[in-house]
């Protein structure tokens, strides 16, 4: 064969191919909070993980938790970062089939306050602002004010939305507005502001599983490679995230995509990554984090009747493991 004709067929073959890697990527539409709960996210497209495992996200922000759980029901994303407990509200109150099929993190919570309020009991007769009124980090919120003592007709909750409406509402509304809980790295933007730090939000209820990606279980079934190929990207933007040699990159990522200063990046990149209290480093589902979900639901909302059921209805790790075998 002479050289042109063996370079025109090594092109075509060439061109063959990227068509045929085009043509396998498969587009994903996932929702998440904005802030560090994508951290993870971030990490797989800037280090083109998605792209390695065939897979092209379009990430969308949600403003609440309401219409996160809405839209993966009318299946208008296929893929969800959110609380565990937005999973158990999906099929206990919406009756929808969702299903969780990874872990991640606690979730990072902390209850702030405005300046004058020094403590949990002082919000007897105050307004508390929360996302979804009936779901994860509220439930959490009226779990340590009952612990203080303070029943729910002792202060008023103010349904007003995700973090960045619940920040705004500290802001702004103070007078309707004296206590919320705001996860890392959005805490210190209000203890900048002069508001207090009253503890982490879990600080009752010990382990808790927050962080997790939630599907619905008929799309899983009928997309498990697509699903598998993604929580493999997933986790390996984890991995990155917390290898110490990518510090100074991962914190310059924080600084672009949730436009941090450097300072509360730097702090922000320190509390998530803890060995201890930070992101696990595979993503793992916490089963004591989530049987204590399921016993705050029971405990705060008298979900079944007080007692909580047996959690397996509930989650799916067989995509998790096969993703994780094939690292």
């Amino acid at each position: 064969m002479r050289r042109r004709e063996f370079i025109l067929l090594v092109g075509g073959a060439t061109g063959w191919l990227h068509k045929a890697v085009a043509h396998d990527v498969t587009a994903l539409k996932v929702m998440s909070f904005p802030g560090l709960s994508s951290y993870p996210i971030f990490a797989a497209q800037h280090k083109n993980l998605f792209t390695k495992h065939g897979i092209a996200v379009d990430l969308v922000y949600t403003p609440n938790s309401k219409v996160q759980r809405e839209s993966l029901a009318r299946n208008d994303f296929q893929v969800i970062h959110t609380a565990a407990d937005n999973a158990v509200a999906m099929v206990e109150l919406g009756k929808e089939d969702a299903i969780i099929v990874t872990g991640g993190d606690n979730g990072f919570n902390r209850i702030i306050s405005q300046p004058e309020i020094n403590s949990l009991s002082d919000l007897r007769g105050k307004t508390v602002v929360v996302d979804a009124p009936d779901t994860a980090y509220a439930l959490l919120l009226y779990k340590a004010l009952k612990d203080v003592g303070l029943a729910k007709d002792d202060y008023t909750v103010n349904s007003v939305g995700g973090t960045t409406q619940r920040i705004e509402a500290m802001l702004k509304d103070k007078g309707h507005a004296a206590a919320a809980v705001i996860n890392v790295p959005f805490n210190f933007q209000l203890l900048s502001e002069g508001m207090k730090d009253l503890g982490s939000a879990t600080k009752s209820v010990g382990a808790y599983q927050a962080g997790s990606v939630v599907v619905m279980r008929e799309w899983a079934k009928a997309h498990s490679d697509v699903l598998v190929r993604y929580l493999r990207a997933i986790i390996e933007g984890r991995r990155w995230l917390l290898d110490p040699a990518n510090k100074a990159e991962a914190i310059q990522l924080a600084i672009d995509q949730v436009k941090l200063a450097p300072d509360v990046a730097v702090r922000a990149y320190d509390y998530v990554t803890d060995p201890v209290d930070g992101f696990n480093r595979d993503a793992q589902f916490d089963m004591d984090g989530f049987t204590n979900v399921l016993k705050l639901r029971a405990e705060i909302e008298g979900q079944w009747g007080g007692r909580p059921p047996g959690p397996d209805k509930y989650f799916d790790l067989s995509y998790y493991y096969t993703a994780l075998a094939g690292l």
